[in-house]
């Protein structure tokens, strides 16, 4: 075997190793994985196509942080299906199969002026890089960061490091203001505070429902949509997506949008296809699981 050869194969074998694994939140998991070239040329606002194993299916995870002196970038995913199940399983030292990306069109980071960063659940991962990447651009930055309740909220003194001001909203009240992401974004903006721009990154519901907020005053918002995937690369139309009346593609088109121009009806309808086969499969997986450790 030449050198050249065995070099690659065993740089390859060293490839997407979790060098961190943490648990944020309740099934809310971070990891960091050893992916140089994707480190090295990522930005705010793309993502990754992730296979765990040979027989996952394929699905986009945001990239929430990544260090190119390290080569390392960091996933932050919810455990709610089997394949982010198995994800949540790997330990430190253990592989991901595939890693795609770094995928779709980064964030236009540029100086707006002051905008808020609507985020909510996991997503606050998402929306994580962003922010640093507008704080950076000289923007004042106001992040409102919503959870269902105060064991669920994620990243926040992270996201209180890159922001000017941080507001904080829980469905049940437990930590700051009770109620929504829109709720808090439409109180903030009826007190007078302006904005130039608002960035929505969350369930697509709660993207729909800022868009409805900002829409009367005229606020231009970018939603991050995340429908079913499967290539990334524009070939399958698994990712469509209708915007303005016309098919976009959110992994080459995205995945960032005008969000007043998504049909957010269209996409909460497709994203709920297979819904009936995943719970399906979720509840098989989670039976041979406890099986395997005698507790069926």
């Amino acid at each position: 075997m030449q050198k050249t050869e065995r070099t690659r194969i065993l740089g390859t074998a060293n490839m997407y190793r979790v060098l961190v694994k943490k648990d944020l939140a309740p099934q809310i998991k971070l990891v960091k994985v050893y992916a140089p070239d994707i480190a090295e040329k990522a930005q705010p606002g793309q993502f990754v196509i992730i296979r765990k194993d040979e027989k996952g299916e394929r699905i986009p995870l945001t990239l929430a942080d990544w260090e190119k002196e390290k080569g390392t970038i960091t996933l932050i995913f919810q455990e709610v299906g089997v394949s982010t199940r198995k994800l949540g399983t790997l330990e430190v030292g253990q592989t991901i199969l595939n890693v795609v990306g770094p995928l779709g069109n980064p964030s236009d980071i540029k100086h707006h002026g002051t905008l808020a960063i609507a985020c909510g659940g996991f997503a606050i991962a998402a929306a994580y890089p962003i922010a640093k990447a507008f704080k950076h651009s000289g923007n004042k930055v106001i992040s409102i960061l919503g959870a269902r309740t105060e064991n669920l909220l994620i990243l926040e003194n992270e996201m209180r490091d890159v922001s000017d001001e941080l507001y904080i909203s829980t469905d049940d009240g437990s930590k700051g203001y009770k109620g929504f992401v829109r709720d808090l974004l439409k109180a903030l903006i009826e007190k007078g505070q302006s904005f130039d721009i608002v960035y929505a990154i969350g369930p697509p519901i709660m993207m729909k429902t800022v868009c409805e907020v900002t829409r009367p005053y005229g606020i231009k918002t970018i939603v991050s949509l995340n429908p079913i995937m499967v290539d990334g690369m524009g070939m399958c139309g698994a990712c469509r997506v209708s915007v303005g009346g016309e098919t976009k593609f959110a992994c080459v088109d995205g995945p960032e949008f005008d969000g007043h121009m998504v049909d957010f009806d269209v996409l909460i309808k497709r994203l709920r296809i297979y819904f009936p086969e995943e719970r399906k499969a979720d509840e098989l997986y989670q039976k041979l699981g406890k099986s395997r450790h005698g507790q069926a």
